[in-house]
């Protein structure tokens, strides 16, 4: 018989996970801005490189610190109510489905680029900073924001394994296609030759 004691608190983990990945800071940033909704413009997504196309610098930053936020905060949290467990993973799980798949916008999200950085900053820090350096260097030399998403992805899983943490390389793996899948759209336009550059009006 399962009880509430065993199934309690993954449920919890779970719950608690995806309702702060969920949380759709892009586009409250930009209602409360007064821009509208950030889905009717650019891309579509609610993400930072979205809300940079407002023109708006500042929001843009603050979706990008604030998306990062909300996964390291899950994993922090269940870190912090479940010691010596692996709900904090399980957290960062839910987390990262929930900004991709918010059930309250249809699920229909971000791409997941700073949320994993959040995530893997409470989780493996080291990975975080290769993570974020790989992010910045491909961004500078490609200026293409999802190229450098998705280096950046992949990045997490080889310097996970460097590391000899397998079982975590395998994780930051299902992160990375995750990140893989939810920029198909921009991997077509990238053979196609129509991906807009970090800077660009539309795309």
């Amino acid at each position: 018989m399962i009880t509430w004691d065993i199934a309690g608190p993954p449920l919890l983990a779970l719950l608690l996970g995806y309702g702060l990945g969920a949380i759709p800071f892009g586009l409250i940033l930009t209602r409360l801005a007064g821009l509208g909704d950030v889905r009717a413009i650019g891309s579509g997504n609610i993400g930072a490189t979205n809300v940079l196309r407002t023109g708006r610098k500042g929001l843009a930053a603050a979706t990008l610190v604030l998306d990062a936020a909300k996964g390291a905060a899950a994993v922090l949290i269940a870190r912090w109510l479940w010691p010596d467990t692996d709900l904090a993973r399980l957290a960062a799980i839910a987390a990262f489905l929930g900004h991709l798949y918010p059930v309250w916008l249809g699920f229909r999200g971000g791409k997941g680029v700073a949320t994993l950085l959040g995530i893997l900053a409470a989780l493996a820090w080291p990975v975080a900073l290769v993570f974020a350096a790989v992010w910045i260097a491909a961004l500078l030399i490609a200026r293409y924001s999802s190229v450098a998403g998705m280096a950046a992805a992949f990045s997490a899983p080889i310097a996970a394994a460097a590391r000899g943490g397998i079982g975590e390389a395998l994780l930051f793996l299902g992160f990375a296609l995750l990140v893989l899948w939810r920029h198909r759209a921009n991997l077509a336009r990238l053979f196609a030759g129509t991906e807009p550059k970090v800077g660009a009006a539309k795309g």
